[in-house]
């Protein structure tokens, strides 16, 4: 049985898509340890049941899960700082002592990359192979979420990169721009190692009725107040864009307020569901605008629950802060959508416009442009966005991003 040990910083119960990747290598016939942090994002303080002293280890679905301490991401840039150094600063010495054998190492690299080190040390003296799956650009991330350009900063993550590329035996990559952007880096990567690897979505991302999607919901969730807004969202008969999961400012949600006022003579409201750094800026914007009325907020929920969610609403939406590195990204939850077959509204160029456009299962306007988006929106024939956009959504993200087949070529890498 080959033994893969993961390297995440973010793990179960944070949602990310490493989740599914890992319960699936279990299935077949992996034995599978994550080495992660103790759970804190986005909300940026340690989940309930968790802490320096408690749960620190744990099987789940047959995962083994090792957390390391970490500090908090907190609300503020410098706990963020913190939050990632702390990671690798405890990985060095779990390095130093554990007992853990592995046949491969595997980071799953969402920012920061720094807790790519753990896996780097790891490998170089466990002599194993090493994998990277980049899910952020680094040091071009760090530039637009901490708007620091100095080269005092920058050079020295850019050295850390490198060294982190030279260390992979294959480094696979979210989108074909993402290849460009790391082979062509001024220290050259062998573009033999690396590979365009989309996300997929996970099985119970599926199309679902409305009345599916409310029945499924209510038989889960036993919390009355949840239960209520979501047969309110149910009986809301305007024409609703939803937004699912995390509310960050790279998201580029300011836009919404703007295009919201703009439809103030429109039948349309926009479902915020999830949670974030941004979100209690955003709902302040949303009231400065007067548009309380054109925005239904919802707590985070448990992904299992998205489909269901989104059943109840007519498209989805995404949008990205105006910069070129999300003109390179394909975000993991525009797989998400498609395979629920929602039509798609992105406030988007580059990669994601490329894929709705050759999936023709939505529109796409211009990033931050209120002014274009609102006048889409308006002009969308409802009977096309649902009889045409959501079939070619799901039919393309089949064609394209199906779990089994993704994972059936990432197998390949691992024989």
């Amino acid at each position: 049985m080959k033994k893969i040990l993961v390297i995440c910083q973010y793990f179960y119960p944070e949602q990310f898509r490493i989740n599914d990747i890992c319960m699936e290598w279990v299935k077949r016939g992996y034995d599978v340890t994550v080495l992660t942090g103790i759970p804190n994002y986005p909300q940026g303080k340690f989940y309930k049941g968790y802490g320096l002293f408690k749960k620190r280890k744990e099987v789940w679905n047959g995962v083994k899960i090792i957390r390391i301490p970490l500090i908090p991401r907190g609300h503020t840039p410098i706990s963020l700082v913190f939050n990632y150094f702390s990671f690798p600063i405890s990985g060095f010495f779990w390095n130093l002592f554990t007992k853990v054998k592995a046949d491969y190492v595997f980071m799953f690299e969402t920012s920061p990359m720094t807790q790519c080190k753990i896996g780097v040390r790891y490998a170089k003296k466990h002599k194993v192979p090493l994998y990277l799956y980049v899910q952020d650009l680094w040091p071009e991330n760090v530039e637009i979420v901490t708007g620091i350009h100095s080269p005092l900063v920058i050079k020295p993550i850019d050295r850390m990169v490198d060294k982190i590329y030279k260390a992979c035996d294959h480094i696979f990559v979210t989108s074909p721009s993402f290849v460009k952007a790391v082979v062509n880096r001024k220290v050259s990567v062998n573009p033999d190692k690396v590979h365009y690897w989309p996300q997929y979505a996970e099985e119970f991302y599926e199309p679902l009725s409305r009345d599916e999607g409310l029945k499924r919901y209510c038989s889960h969730v036993y919390d009355e107040r949840m239960q209520e807004q979501i047969r309110k969202l149910y009986d809301d008969k305007s024409f609703k864009i939803a937004f699912t999961g995390n509310i960050g400012y790279a998201q580029g949600l300011d836009v919404l307020p703007k295009t919201a006022k703009l439809l103030d003579d429109s039948n349309v409201r926009f479902v915020i569901i999830g949670d974030g750094r941004y979100k209690s800026k955003l709902i302040e914007e949303i009231d400065s605008y007067g548009v309380s009325d054109k925005f239904i907020m919802i707590d985070r929920q448990p992904a299992e629950r998205i489909p269901e969610i989104l059943a109840l609403c007519d498209a989805a939406f995404i949008s990205f802060m105006d910069t070129e590195l999300f003109t390179w990204t394909i975000p993991a939850k525009l797989q998400s959508y498609m395979a629920c077959g929602m039509p798609i509204i992105a406030a988007a160029k580059g990669e994601t416009e490329r894929v709705v456009q050759e999936a023709n299962c939505g529109i796409c306007t211009g990033i931050s442009d209120a002014d274009e988006l609102a006048k889409a929106i308006k002009q969308i024939d409802v009977n096309t966005l649902k009889q045409v956009h959501g079939v070619n959504a799901r039919k393309y993200f089949e064609e394209h991003f199906a779990k089994k087949m993704l994972m059936d070529e990432m197998d390949e890498y691992l024989l």
